[in-house]
């Protein structure tokens, strides 16, 4: 719980470990993510795996000899990570998202996303379907804008013109500390309110 604890400490520098999917088509894969954050700059490396080794990489962070196509230095970043800090499934995270993506030369990416949910768990899966989601009741929507290069001049305006301000929100971190709240079989972990 190291990631849990270090993002509700509002910790500088730290990373998140994450696999996502789009979809529950087995045709389509899954991604394994580091999320590492040096003071203000974000770095994402991603894998791709394909689904049918999902749950081996889970529990035992390793391939079979001739397995399908994955992204090699990712995923060992992925593993030397995990193995560092002895991490394992926990909780999952869906929530709906809107994504609109400018092809300028200065890429910028703004989501919207709505109907955060999370299920406690440690099996080794990546599923949206089964019982056990709870949702958040979160008042509007969660908007996450990023860009590469220089913060566009037209994108300050709008911030300004919506009045928008800068906050940190953890979809995991807040999910798990919720589901501490509501007793579920969550990881002990000390909950402070903020």
């Amino acid at each position: 719980m190291q990631l849990c604890r270090e993002s509700l400490e509002g910790h500088k520098n730290r990373f998140k470990l994450r696999v996502r999917s789009y979809t529950d088509d087995p045709d389509y894969p899954r991604f394994f993510e580091i999320k590492r954050r040096m003071n203000t700059v974000i770095i994402k490396d991603r894998a791709r795996v394909e689904h049918c080794n999902v749950a081996r990489l889970l529990s035992e962070l390793s391939l079979p000899a001739g397995s399908c196509r994955t992204d090699g230095d990712a995923l060992e970043q992925f593993r030397l990570y995990t193995n560092s800090i002895n991490a394992e499934p926990v909780i999952k995270i869906r929530y709906m998202r809107q994504a609109y993506e400018g092809d300028s030369q200065t890429r910028v990416r703004v989501t919207f996303d709505r109907q955060l949910s999370f299920n406690v768990g440690s099996a080794p899966e990546v599923s949206f379907t089964g019982q056990g989601w709870q949702r958040h009741p979160l008042k509007g929507v969660i908007l996450e804008i990023k860009f590469t290069g220089h913060y566009p001049a037209w994108l300050n305006r709008m911030v300004k013109s919506f009045d928008l301000h800068q906050r940190s929100l953890s979809k995991y971190a807040r999910s798990v500390k919720k589901s501490c709240l509501l007793k579920f079989c969550a990881p002990k972990i000390p909950v402070r309110f903020y």
